[in-house]
């Protein structure tokens, strides 16, 4: 019953309560339809109610048939986009712009350098295009349809779909998701009196200063050095955890009837191609392979969970010569849980009593942007959250970048001033991008701090932050003076691991989720999951790999939807290419974990925010503040302090793990 396709669509749409026949009809004509099978009918009914927004999308015959209409549409443009008529393109982008300028500059090459000219740049089309918009006084200089309707306010979107104004926001408060529902949330100790000093201490497990390299300085030997360190490492964790001897590892691309075990990355056969269960190919290290990469084929009910760049061990044999079949996937060990003496417990539990002698639970609050839709620049998510934090007044308040978001619209049209608030009083001819993140930020965050003096602010940036200096992932964090923040507020880099008093904290804005749900490639002998599970067994690759970005090569920026921006002549049809990963491959080191687990991860997600247990790890996606067409969500984290140790524990000074997934509270709530 598990290949029969009904049974998968009822598994995956609906796991706890029977789909309607009306809905079960049009799901597997879809399937029909569009040669589609179940589980990839279901990716796209994701990535669906991602781009709608989950609280619209829930599963009926309504919004199958939008759902439907979506996929054909799609279809559509894509047929239209095959259509022989590049060359029509082309032409209308080689016009002579003399008639339209007026100054005899025909293709626009003497700008800024001519009287006639504007005076106001390089002269490309790029930039003529914003220059256009900007002495116009409009959001935008010519507005185009972006897939069959003109963007609002002047400024293209990203996604189809209503606008819904942040004061309109329906279900605001709603709890999405709990995990620990047994244990008190936060607001449950509003008895207790206002805390007068900070209850937690921070200290950095991550090396900072390695962080300020510099980008686009990587030389190809370097690069590829590492890449094969990580599989040289892999293979002595395998051989200790496993007990092999030597001689039990071998080159997999080496003709041989005898069975060996092989350690290296997968790949995908082809450089350009999107992995596919027929594409699978294992790379080597010099050492044990040449670096050679050879075909993979599994033996039946062998199953695989795989993405590019995954390193994995393989029991099998290369008895042709052309490719390595599979007999058995060898597990890889895991790192240790963190862990530390009753002696350093008892210390940070006494950070947690309150005034009546009682332990009280620590707060977070955790967030990540984008923290405005692409139609404003009001912030009102951010200060919806602000005044929450004032309320509640937790302990830390976690915010991940983007903040000043480079694929917002208005960011990415360069064109700020019409749409900055009139409170923000910025001087648009001597403004810089820093005096708008301290207008549109900095000050909010102060004004925060000002009411609740024992909070601790955390601030991590993303790539497509507009303000960082920091081209590439790993990230460097940004200078914290030229933004006027507060000294409550610590600016860490992209990946961070950190300790909370006790627990270990690992943090990342980039989205490995999304890349991870992307590129993943997994065998049906383990059959198919629900959506929920598939979230969790996501989070467990990255906990496997050891590495806050273990896919390798990331998808290109060219493959990711254009961002279209409203403005005619920048980009393909007023779109520009999204930032992507921007990994820069000779520091991929510092996205490693050094010697533990963390007790919490934090993988921020434009997929369904969640709060799971994977591998004793609690990890949270608080999902993003405000999407693209309205409000989002975001963590709210309760952690209950630790018991105390024994006496015997304490008089053997023995190691204790933090045990943080089973002593904390998170809810998953709407903004």
């Amino acid at each position: 019953m598990a290949d029969d396709p009904t049974t998968q669509l009822h598994t995956l749409f609906s796991p706890h309560t029977p789909l309607p026949s009306d809905v079960l009809h049009e799901l597997s004509s879809l399937t029909s339809l569009l040669s589609l099978a179940p589980e990839e009918l279901f990716y796209k009914w994701e990535s669906y109610a991602i781009k709608m927004g989950t609280e619209t999308t829930q599963i009926s015959f309504k919004t199958v048939k939008d759902f439907k209409k979506d996929l054909q549409d799609a279809l559509e443009r894509e047929s239209r986009a095959k259509a022989p008529h590049a060359s029509v393109k082309r032409a209308v982008a080689a016009t002579p712009r003399g008639a339209v300028r007026g100054n005899g500059d025909v293709f626009g090459m003497m700008e800024g350098l001519t009287p006639g000219s504007d005076g106001a740049g390089s002269g490309s089309a790029r930039g003529g295009g914003k220059r256009k918009a900007a002495e116009m006084g409009t959001p935008s200089g010519k507005v185009v349809k972006s897939n069959g309707r003109s963007s609002p306010n002047g400024a293209g979107s990203r996604a189809e779909g209503p606008v819904t104004s942040f004061a309109e926001r329906q279900n605001a408060g709603q709890v999405v998701e709990t995990l620990n529902g047994h244990l008190a949330g936060a607001g449950a100790a509003d008895d207790e009196e206002p805390r007068i000093e900070k209850r937690v201490l921070l200290k950095a497990n991550t090396e900072i200063p390695k962080f300020a390299y510099k980008s686009m300085a990587m030389q190809l030997t370097s690069a590829s050095e590492i890449l094969d360190d990580r599989i040289d490492t892999f293979t002595e964790l395998v051989q200790d955890h496993h007990k092999l001897p030597d001689s039990a590892f071998g080159n997999p691309a080496a003709q041989s009837t005898a069975e060996i075990v092989a350690v290296g990355r997968i790949a995908c056969d082809q450089p350009t191609g999107k992995l596919n269960a027929a594409s699978i190919t294992l790379e080597t290290s010099r050492r044990m392979g040449a670096g050679l990469r050879v075909q993979l084929k599994f033996q039946p009910g062998v199953s695989y969970d795989v993405f590019p760049g995954k390193i994995v061990a393989l029991r099998g044999t290369n008895v042709n010569g052309e490719s390595f079949l599979v007999s058995e996937t060898l597990t890889l060990p895991l790192l240790p849980p963190a862990a530390s003496t009753p002696s350093e417990l008892s210390i940070h539990t006494d950070r947690t009593i309150s005034a009546t002698g009682k332990a009280t639970p620590l707060q977070y609050l955790i967030a990540s942007g984008p923290y405005t839709p692409d139609t404003d620049l009001s912030f009102a998510a951010l200060h919806a959250l602000l005044d929450l934090a004032r309320t509640q007044q937790p302990d830390i308040l976690l915010l991940t970048g983007p903040f000043l978001d480079l694929e917002h619209p208005f960011f990415a049209a360069g064109d700020l001033e019409p749409h900055l608030p009139a409170s923000a009083h910025i001087d648009p001819d001597r403004a810089t991008l820093n005096d708008v993140f301290r207008a549109l930020i900095s000050v909010p965050l102060q004004q925060l701090c000002q009411a609740v003096p024992t909070i601790t602010i955390i601030l991590v940036p993303s790539v497509r932050d507009a303000i960082s200096t920091a081209v590439s992932w790993p990230q460097d964090k940004f200078a914290k003076g030229p933004l006027g923040l507060p000294k409550q507020v610590q600016v860490v880099t992209n990946p961070m691991t950190l300790s909370i008093n006790e627990t270990v904290l690992g943090i990342s804005s980039q989205d490995i989720l999304s890349e991870l749900r992307r590129e993943n490639v997994k065998s049906s002998a383990g059959g198919l999951g629900s959506g929920e599970d598939m979230l969790a067994r996501l989070a467990g690759q990255v906990i496997e790999q050891r590495h806050f970005f273990p896919v390798f090569p990331p998808q290109a920026r060219e493959a990711l939807p254009a961002l279209s921006t409203g403005l005619e002549g920048l980009g393909e049809e007023g779109g520009v290419l999204p930032i992507g990963a921007g990994l820069d491959i000779g520091f991929l080191k510092l996205g490693e974990w050094l010697s533990v687990r963390p007790d919490v991860l934090v993988l921020p997600s434009a997929l369904p925010a969640f709060a799971k247990v994977v591998d004793s790890v609690l990890v949270i996606n608080p999902g993003t503040l405000s999407k693209r067409r309205g409000a989002g969500t975001y963590a709210s984290l309760s952690l209950h302090p630790r018991s105390t140790a024994s006496d015997e524990e304490r008089e053997a000074d023995h190691v204790l793990g933090h045990e943080v997934h089973s002593r904390a509270r998170v809810d998953v709530v709407r903004i």
